[in-house]
């Protein structure tokens, strides 16, 4: 389960270690969606050996540990970022301020 203080933190834009019962996923925070209801979700895209994954976590599940907040942008214009798909690396740290 999270915890609540960390479920308030995670938010578009936030750089996020997810534990989970396959291991750990490391990645930014796409997108939350449903807020906090029972099928509330939250997008993490991250680089796994070179190419780009996103994972759909549910909010309320046993699977999941942890999760970690590593960064924190300093401003998102934005409640979804899918535009950062198509951006390199270089470019999505300009845009978000990390």
């Amino acid at each position: 389960m999270i915890s609540a203080e960390t479920l308030e933190k995670i938010q578009p834009g936030v750089r996020v270690k997810v534990y989970d019962k396959n291991g750990q996923f490391e990645g930014i925070v796409l997108a939350r969606k449903h807020g906090k209801e029972a099928g509330a979700t939250f997008t993490v895209r991250g680089e796994v050996a070179g190419v780009g994954v996103e994972k759909v976590y549910p909010i309320y599940t046993p699977t999941i540990k942890k999760v970690t907040i590593l960064k924190e942008p300093k401003r998102v214009r934005r409640a979804k970022l899918y535009f950062l798909r198509k951006l390199p690396v270089k470019k999505i740290k300009q845009k978000l301020g990390v």
